[in-house]
């Protein structure tokens, strides 16, 4: 699959630098990777540690860049050359990404930020294994308490503890009493808000139990989770760094190498409290489902 993602960049960086004014179209692109466009998305974001419309932007400005302080084009031609359709939208842009308009960058010879072109490679780092089953699940709801909260990659995500913190016993013992099937006991849920899975990116954050479909209470909320099949992986190591690690490995190892691709749903995880760096037993839900040749948006 790597080899079709780095196609997938190349086709980009043509589009850029051979049709810069052109609107990218991100369809065609996930079909040479051959896969939809929202995994595309949620898989680049995975790798690259940055949204797919983050990087292009940046890739944009770079080439843009380097034209501005080439000086052979005036700075409208510039804006128009790489898809803006005026001075000023193309002036914003600009800053966004070196920090200095694109009339002072000119006039003063300024250093901007260039964004290297991206490629994909397989990388061994130690003899990590990941064990993992595939489950079919009918239709089910996640009922309990969610809160926006935002990614953190690395340590103890303070809203989200913050979260947990807030829930009172009453509300536990509820949801205790309506759980339904696997994965069992109180966990927690994370519903993606948009493809960007980079550092602060905000996500709707569960503590519930999964129940069936028809399952309720007035006090907590509802989830609903259509019927699905999921990606289940058994994890032991120290909270929250060893999960933290394998939700990375599962997008930027797992799906690269296996026929799965992942699709819209809560992501579970079932984990043991225990105190920050002690070791414990989690399982990881992840919803997927099988890759098809040549699958398009």
């Amino acid at each position: 699959m790597l080899e079709q993602l780095n196609q997938a960049l190349d086709h980009i960086e043509h589009c850029l630098e051979a049709e810069a004014g052109r609107e990218l179209d991100i369809a065609e692109v996930a079909r040479i990777a051959t896969t939809s466009q929202y995994h595309f998305r949620r898989l680049f974001s995975a790798l690259a540690g940055m949204p797919l419309s983050v990087y292009v932007r940046r890739r944009r400005m770079t080439l843009a860049g380097a034209e501005v302080l080439d000086g052979e084009r005036t700075l409208l031609d510039v804006a128009v050359r790489y898809g803006y359709g005026s001075g000023e939208a193309f002036a914003r842009a600009f800053r966004s990404v070196h920090g200095i308009g694109p009339n002072e960058a000119r006039r003063t010879g300024a250093t901007l930020t260039a964004q290297p072109r991206m490629s994909f490679r397989v990388v061994v780092e130690g003899s990590t294994t990941m064990r993992y089953r595939i489950v079919e699940k009918e239709a089910f709801r996640v009922v309990g308490r969610k809160a926006r909260v935002p990614l953190v990659h690395e340590g103890v995500n303070a809203a989200a503890a913050a979260h947990v913190e807030s829930l009172e016993q009453q509300a536990i013992i509820r949801m205790k009493e309506l759980a339904d099937g696997e994965p069992e006991g109180v966990l927690s849920a994370v519903v993606h808000l948009t493809d960007s899975r980079e550092e602060g990116a905000e996500v709707d954050y569960w503590i519930g139990v999964t129940a069936g479909p028809d399952a309720a209470a007035e006090e907590l909320d509802t989830l609903e989770v259509p019927a699905g099949t999921w990606a289940v992986f058994d994890n032991h190591g120290p909270y929250p760094t060893a999960l933290q690690e394998l939700w990375r490995d599962v997008f930027t190892q797992w799906f690269p190498s296996n026929p799965y691709v992942s699709r819209p749903g809560p992501e579970l995880l079932r984990t043991q409290p225990v105190e920050i760096g002690a070791a414990t037993d989690s399982q990881l839900w992840i919803p997927i489902e099988r890759k098809t040749a040549g699958a398009g948006a």
